[in-house]
């Protein structure tokens, strides 16, 4: 396949097959594949290797939730017969080892990166410059222009900011930013009520914080059966969090050293929140901004996620989005059947499709809950008998 000539100015365009912006969930397992299959590949990386998964998701929050139930178990002990004495969370040690367990994954990564005959991982933010040219910021200075018949984007998402007034004057915590804590909030508020507010809120009330959520909507878990969110939320409060329902945070302010909060109750009435610290938790955005993708004709929803079909093309040709950048069910094990998906299409002439693939996932509370499928409510709205 042609690809366009090099622009005037600046580097000339280095020649590749395949071309991935993002090391994610199903970045790097096709990267190998294109690689092992003999395809010059460029994967290009501003931060760290493995995607949301490895460095702030599944990795780290479940390592630090593997700590919270020790410590949960550890107080409950004297209820099986066996007694400790007082429990004690040194979160300075919980992260060390977060940190331990992250770079173990992360390293082999960049070892099987290194070890790849046909890869080369190059740090920097990449950016269309034309259909089939992507342009790298190389990390440290400097720029690469890059062309291939075949684009991949596996870009993630990152958290959004509410619309909440003066959220700007306080300082907050991200899932990301809550991980690095090296001491145990007094009083975390929590505003969200969905996977990332659910798990955070009963780790860190395991580690001895006292928590509130403050939800807008009338269930915790939006996805799930109002039955199974009610029961969810029963547990969430015997473990000793509480939980606002319908409630809409609408300005924010400091006072002292405390972080306060104006939340509009169901009934209309405000209610002033104070708390040590605040973790936003509403919700997630694309990592689409800094792609310059109307230089390679592809569109963007009114959200800002990238439209597919149903084999995972944009609306470019040969441009294909992979993972969560692309809408949907944000789960690694999607990211990772979107690599499966491409890598035998394009690899060994399949004819794979997203159409009909179910949706397996976990929420790692304690206790857990899983899900593959229909729910009662999703089933029962397509019109099936149940």
């Amino acid at each position: 396949m042609s690809t366009p000539s090099t622009p005037v100015s600046g580097p000339p365009a280095e020649p590749v097959d395949a071309i991935i912006i993002g090391s994610g969930q199903a970045a790097n397992p096709l990267a190998l594949a294109l690689s092992e299959a003999g395809k010059k590949t460029i994967l290009i990386e501003v931060r760290h290797v493995g995607g949301t998964c490895v460095n702030e998701g599944c990795t780290p929050t479940k390592t630090m939730i593997s700590s919270a139930k020790v410590a949960e178990q550890a107080r409950r002990g004297g209820a099986f017969g066996v007694h400790t004495g007082p429990v004690t969370v040194s979160l300075d040690e919980v992260r060390a080892r977060k940190r331990a367990v992250v770079e173990r994954w992360r390293s082999g990564n960049e070892k099987s990166f290194a070890e790849a005959k046909h890869l080369e991982l190059v740090r920097g933010v990449g950016r269309f410059a034309s259909p089939r040219q992507v342009e790298v910021r190389v990390n440290g200075g400097g720029t690469r222009l890059f062309t291939a018949p075949l684009i991949f984007i596996n870009t993630g998402l990152s958290s959004i900011t509410p619309d909440v007034a003066d959220i700007e004057t306080v300082p907050y915590l991200t899932n990301e930013s809550i991980m690095e804590l090296d001491q145990v909030p007094g009083h975390l508020l929590v505003l969200g009520g969905s996977y990332i507010a659910s798990e955070f809120s009963q780790m860190f009330r395991r580690f001895g914080s006292r928590v509130t959520i403050i939800n807008t909507a009338s269930q915790l878990l939006p996805r799930e059966d109002p039955d199974i969110a009610e029961c969810f939320r029963s547990i969430l409060a015997e473990d000793g969090i509480e939980v606002l329902l319908n409630a809409t945070a609408r300005a924010a302010h400091m006072e002292d050293d405390r972080v306060c909060l104006h939340v509009e109750l169901p009934n209309g009435t405000m209610r002033e929140l104070s708390g040590t610290h605040l973790l936003l938790a509403a919700g997630r955005k694309p990592n689409t901004f800094a792609l310059a993708l109307e230089k390679a004709g592809i569109a963007l929803d009114k959200d800002g996620f990238i439209p597919v079909n149903e084999r995972l093309e944009t609306t470019a040709p040969g441009v294909y989005a992979l993972g969560d950048v692309k809408g949907g069910p944000a789960f690694t094990h999607i990211s990772y059947d979107d690599y499966r998906i491409v890598a035998a299409n394009l690899l060994h002439g399949g004819k794979r499709t997203t159409t009909d693939r179910p949706t397996p996932y976990t929420l790692f509370t304690d206790p857990e809950l899983g899900r593959i499928g229909l729910s009662e409510q999703e089933a029962r709205q397509a019109g099936l008998s149940i």
